[in-house]
């Protein structure tokens, strides 16, 4: 109840102008390495910070994930409907997995897949935090969703989140048909943590005698923890995500072992980005990691990997759950949804291709 009248409060104060919203942030229009950040999210990042809830990584890791969770509930707002949402336990090498499946309204023929991986630094989300996120994509892209509850830091570090990643990718292609997707159409996607997952996963699979995604979404991804981009510089505090938070993820899930320059951690540092499915890569301009987000759809490119990048300007990390708040932020997300369509529609349908040894 509390979660709900707070919603309800912060969508009055979101539909006021956007000069009284800047006026009621307490603070002058902000504007940071040639960028204004939106009006909306202004507000939103001041009435976090009334409100006490500063860095995730102020605590451990369970009060960061109570936090989330609550967090998600006063953004979500109404839900966004689909075809239908069921619950799906995933029987696979790993283990069992929890998932949920959202099918768009059907249709002549079969849409899409979409496995998506959460966001939250491989320690915090699960499918509840980003059950926003997924109904826009089904809704909006019109695909299937299958949103994956890997296993989380620092109970399970690294390799356990890729690991239950392969695993799902792998299961969601024997299993597309049966979901009611094409099963030629199977791609992977993510964002945050999730984004650095799915490049790993897309990354692997042009290694391995193993299926190949159709496409990978990487939504403003953690990539590279090996160097020092300027926009970690520029927005390493009052932006949501900041660097502290970034540290204190990445000691979680590496639980003290050096090695960001893993590949498998940081995919940035792969020898070879040849064989890539196409990429549609987003990101925030208010972000820390935006700038090794752009750099990596740069070398995509080079390497003869179609690649979409779209940047919004004047909004933060984790956007994507502030859709039930922000219409700068929905409307962000619809539009990416509708470039993931449009890309999904262009690719050829046929069989699942695999890796270079395929």
């Amino acid at each position: 109840m509390l979660e709900r009248l707070e919603h309800r409060a912060a969508r009055l104060l979101f539909g006021l102008p956007p000069a009284l919203q800047v006026l009621l942030s307490g603070r002058p229009p902000v504007q940071h390495d040639g960028l204004s950040l939106h009006p909306e999210v202004q507000l939103l990042l001041s009435l976090r910070e009334r409100r006490g809830r500063g860095p995730k990584s102020a605590g451990g890791p369970e009060r960061a994930r109570r936090d989330l969770r609550r967090e998600a509930l006063v953004h979500a707002g109404d839900a966004v409907p689909v075809g239908a949402v069921r619950a799906l336990v995933l029987e696979t090498e790993q283990g069992p997995l929890r998932a949920r499946h959202y099918a768009p309204t059907p249709g002549a023929t079969p849409r899409p897949l979409l496995v998506f991986l959460h966001g939250g630094g491989f320690v915090l989300g699960d499918l509840d935090t980003h059950d926003p996120a997924c109904r826009l994509l089904c809704r909006h892209a019109d695909v299937h969703v299958l949103s994956i509850e890997y296993r989380l830091a620092p109970e399970h570090p690294f390799p356990a989140a890729l690991e239950d990643t392969r695993a799902a990718f792998h299961w969601a292609v024997a299993h597309a048909a049966s979901l009611g997707a094409d099963p030629s159409r199977v791609a992977v996607g993510g964002d945050s943590a999730g984004g650095n997952l799915a490049a790993v996963i897309s990354q692997l699979a042009a290694r391995e005698d193993t299926p190949r995604p159709a496409l990978q979404l990487l939504l403003y991804p953690a990539l590279d923890r090996t160097v020092e981009r300027a926009s970690l510089r520029h927005f390493a505090e009052g932006f949501f995500l900041t660097r502290a938070d970034i540290d204190w993820y990445q000691a979680q899930y590496m639980r003290g072992v050096e090695r960001n320059g893993d590949p498998r951690v940081s995919p940035f540092r792969f020898d070879s980005f040849a064989g890539q499915p196409p990429a549609l890569v987003v990101t925030a301009g208010f972000d820390p990691l935006r700038d090794e987000a752009e750099d990596y759809a740069v070398r995509l490119g080079a390497a003869g990997t179609p690649v979409t990048h779209r940047r919004f300007d004047g909004l933060v990390h984790a956007f994507a759950n502030m859709t039930g708040l922000s219409g700068a932020c929905r409307a962000a997300m619809v539009e990416v949804a509708t470039l993931l369509r449009r890309m999904l529609d262009e690719l050829p349908s046929g069989g699942a291709r695999k890796g270079v040894n395929g």
